[in-house]
């Protein structure tokens, strides 16, 4: 697995007001698994790392689960996650596929568990209802979506790897919304919530393959 350049913390901004927390997100597949981690300082968010795990150098099913398995480990061992958030699998017609996307995150999960890593699910229509507004949104318009919100320009090669940092998107959101009476205020989506907080938007933007 490629080296990943350390992080840079603010150390101004660590106060007990400003607790921190690094999501790890998954996007699993058996061909290219998507990962996206981000950083919580408080209510601000920054862009840590995205990237892709490309599982076509073995036929092997079972190789290709060992590899899930290694690299979500070193991911989480590299950048220490509090959490992780992962998709689930989609309901389709093909039950082989379904069965080899549902191996291939309870793989992950296993590497999470392996490491003590709390673990949330989240079903694609909600992850793209939390990103743009609407459940029904595009790959590319989740990523471009994502792009605008984190404020990073670079274009990954495999979709996969926006596709992982929505998940762990969509996981900091759900905890996002208070104003300041201590009230918490709902957004149809990061698009209005963006509008009402471009202040707590920054990024630290590493794209890699592995």
């Amino acid at each position: 697995m490629a080296d990943h350049p350390p992080l840079t913390t603010h150390h101004s901004l660590l106060t007990p007001l400003h607790k921190e927390r690094i999501i790890l997100g998954i996007d699993p597949g058996t061909a290219v698994m998507g990962y996206g981690l981000i950083k919580e300082v408080g209510s601000k968010i920054e862009l840590i790392s995205l990237g892709v795990i490309k599982m076509n150098i073995t036929d092997d099913h079972m190789l290709k689960l060992q590899r899930i398995f290694e690299k979500t480990v070193a991911l989480i061992d590299n950048y220490k996650p509090d959490c992780m958030a992962i998709e689930a699998p989609f309901y389709g017609k093909n039950i082989q596929v379904m069965l080899k996307l549902g191996r291939a995150q309870g793989v992950a999960m296993a590497s999470a568990l392996s490491r003590n890593v709390i673990i949330t699910e989240y079903a694609p229509r909600k992850i793209k209802q939390s990103i743009t507004g609407n459940g029904n949104a595009t790959k590319e318009q989740v990523a471009a979506m994502l792009q605008n919100l984190l404020q990073f320009k670079e274009t990954p090669d495999f979709l996969d790897a926006t596709d992982g940092l929505a998940v762990a998107v969509c996981h900091s959101f759900q905890r996002m919304p208070t104003g300041k009476s201590g009230s918490k205020k709902s957004y149809s989506g990061w698009d209005t919530f963006v509008k009402d907080n471009t202040s707590r938007m920054a990024s630290v933007p590493k794209i890699k393959k592995l």
